[in-house]
């Protein structure tokens, strides 16, 4: 079996469970953070549906410096809900489809993080796809069942069943 048709399971597992929990987030509660270093609710769920871009980075470089940044990929405040599941389904579609074009030897290449030109890992594109795409976006979907909780809102089931769906 092919690395990518290992991977595009699990990837459109956790995107799926991924749009569940922003379509739950509260359009009033877009500006609400719940603690004053923390993102507020639009700005984490923005930055979730972001994280899929990412792939391309990944797939289609050896080497990302974050200083290459821009300011089109940075987390910005939402106009609505609407936006930020427009924005995920768009970066899920396109991320899918870039995993889905991969041979295993382009997935086993190295790639390196940079900062600012300084070195801050590298590792096989595959388990970049792994930790630093899709692990983060679990993580920050956590982060934000966390605060969906803190505002009342019943949580989706993702692994099994939720206190709110059996």
């Amino acid at each position: 079996m092919a690395i990518r048709d290992a991977l595009l399971p699990e990837f459109d597992h956790e995107m799926g469970s991924t749009r569940r929990v922003i379509e739950r987030v509260p359009a009033a509660d877009l500006g609400w953070a719940p603690h004053e270093k923390s993102f507020n609710m639009g700005k984490l769920a923005w930055h979730v549906s972001n994280i899929p871009n990412w792939i391309h980075a990944t797939l289609d470089a050896s080497v990302f410096d974050l200083a290459s940044m821009g300011d089109d990929v940075r987390t910005k405040e939402p106009a609505s809900v609407d936006d930020v599941l427009k924005a995920f389904d768009e970066s899920v579609k396109k991320a899918r489809e870039k995993i889905a074009e991969q041979t295993d030897s382009a997935l086993l290449s190295p790639w390196t993080l940079k900062k600012d030109g300084q070195e801050m890992f590298t590792m096989p594109k595959i388990s970049v796809v792994r930790s630093f795409v899709m692990n983060h976006i679990i993580h920050h979907r956590g982060q934000l069942t966390v605060y969906l909780r803190l505002r009342n809102v019943p949580l989706p089931a993702l692994y099994g069943p939720s206190a709110d769906e059996g």
